[in-house]
């Protein structure tokens, strides 16, 4: 199992920055490698709530679907998903200071005995586009304020 962690301050209210991030209308706008995401279980994200995502990872084009496993309004959202014998679940966690939010994305990744060795090269993957999904997160509250 490989775990990739990242974090970033956000200058808005934790509350408006869990919307933000649990409506699954804005994932393509925040989530780097997402092309589509169409909800299969209702529009609101709740516990239990199932999608499917369309994501581009290392070049390659993947459906995934998805499930929220945990949601706790508004500090943190788990997703967990599984493509090709790899299973990955992605943390958001949101910590309130002041009128601005304290983000942190994890994502673990693990893979089958088949596919243990593909870890480290999506852990990689996987750091880049946590980078590139919190400065967009980041620049989106920025240019709100």
């Amino acid at each position: 199992m490989r775990r990739v962690e990242r974090s970033v301050r956000i200058e808005a209210p934790v509350a408006e920055v869990f919307a933000y991030l649990s409506d699954l209308r804005n994932v393509t706008d925040w989530m780097t490698g997402v092309i589509s995401a169409e909800p299969t279980s209702g529009s609101e994200m709740s516990l239990g709530s199932t999608a499917l995502v369309v994501r581009e990872l290392m070049g390659q084009r993947f459906e995934a679907p998805l499930t929220v496993t945990e949601f706790e309004p508004p500090q943190r959202v788990v997703i967990g998903s599984e493509i090709s014998g790899v299973k990955a679940n992605v943390e958001l966690g949101l910590t309130p200071d002041g009128n601005a939010t304290d983000l942190e994305f994890a994502m673990e990744i693990r893979g089958s005995m088949l596919t243990t060795f593909m870890e480290p090269m999506i852990a990689n993957a996987a750091g880049a586009d946590i980078d590139a999904s919190l400065e967009r997160i980041r620049a989106k509250f920025a240019s709100s304020t």
